[in-house]
């Protein structure tokens, strides 16, 4: 063998990875991540404690799974600005039913019902009756922070342990939140099994590969014998389910439902997204990056609450992340549509 063929056969399998839709964007994510991870390290060298290791995990963990729902619905070219007030109308649900001496996994049920449902109008709305998508999501996100207000009478329920008792409050509490498995809390773990499942979901399956077609061409997806109405209301049912299980983290942490849990997670949804690759147009990206940029907002917000910075600075540096994403996103587009009529051209 040559040493041009060796070179060639080392380099294919980087060559296949790199063609994997959202990949480059996502590898370059992770680049980022590890630079202001180290970054933050130097100046404090308190970040790289196992203790803020695994608290960063725990955090990174939520903004994830937020973030898998959240990227579902924009690869087909949509968005969910439902999703914080389906947030927490699942901590209120829940944590309300518990207190009324529901058991917990009966509780939860129910709370997923709901929560699904209102995936179902989001889909049914945007992809059989072709509502915007903010208009659509804005309607049902008013509907759910109403429910997680009236479900116990417009005021925080009392803690879990007041109604299903002291002991099996603690297991509910441990399970999702507190409790750790190999070191490692058990709500990282929880995230880890969502993004194998979903990210198998999106780059192996009939469903991933339809989500995909719509986001690139919905009219293109149609003539192939996609059902647009079908595979748009599977999007948001992943978004329901994401946000039913980040409301039901959060009721777990605090031990009660609070009425304002989840406000403004659809934009960490949507910053984690984005600034992991996933195009806001439409199309492309990889839960990978979804991976990514969940980690770089919590190690932003991490590093600079470290080194002493304000929560508005740490706002403000996530939007300007954000900004900057998507402004890629655009130009990468435009170079793309560019190029390709100019190969049409000539050919």
């Amino acid at each position: 063998m040559t040493q041009e063929s060796s070179k060639s056969s080392l380099l294919n399998p980087i060559k296949r990875i790199l063609k994997v839709r959202g990949m480059p964007s996502a590898l370059t994510a992770f680049a980022g991540l590890i630079i202001i991870y180290i970054g933050f390290g130097l100046i404090n060298p308190v970040v790289f404690n196992q203790a803020n290791v695994h608290n960063l995990l725990r955090a990174t963990a939520k903004y994830l799974i937020i973030g898998i729902g959240q990227s579902f619905v924009l690869i087909t070219g949509n968005i969910d600005l439902s999703i914080g007030s389906v947030v927490g109308m699942s901590a209120m649900t829940s944590a309300t039913l518990m207190v009324h001496g529901f058991p917990a996994p009966l509780a939860l049920l129910i709370s997923l019902v709901l929560c699904l449902t209102v995936g179902i109008v989001n889909g049914f709305l945007i992809g059989n009756f072709k509502l915007p998508p903010f208009i659509a999501t804005l309607g049902t996100m008013f509907v759910a922070r109403g429910i997680a207000f009236m479900v116990n009478g417009n005021r925080n329920t009392d803690a879990i342990a007041s109604g299903i008792g002291r002991e099996a409050a603690t297991t509910f509490g441990n399970f999702f939140y507190y409790g750790r498995t190999f070191g490692i809390f058990n709500t990282f773990w929880i995230a880890l099994v969502i993004f194998i499942i979903f990210f198998f979901v999106l780059q192996k399956t009939k469903t991933g590969r339809h989500i995909y077609a719509i986001g690139s061409n919905e009219d293109a997806a149609k003539l192939s014998g996609v059902s647009v109405g079908g595979t748009v209301t599977k999007a948001y049912l992943v978004s329901a389910f994401c946000s039913f299980l980040v409301g039901t983290i959060l009721a777990a942490q605090a031990g009660m439902g609070n009425m304002e849990a989840g406000a403004m997670y659809e934009m960490f949804g949507v910053a984690a997204s984005v600034i992991g690759g996933v195009s806001p147009l439409g199309g492309s990206g990889i839960l990978l990056g979804t991976f990514a940029g969940a980690a770089v907002w919590q190690v932003l917000a991490n590093g600079l609450s470290m080194v002493g910075a304000q929560v508005g600075i740490q706002r403000l540096m996530v939007g300007i992340i954000v900004a900057l994403a998507v402004l890629l996103d655009v130009v990468l587009r435009r170079r793309g549509a560019v190029s390709f009529r100019k190969k049409q051209k000539k050919s």
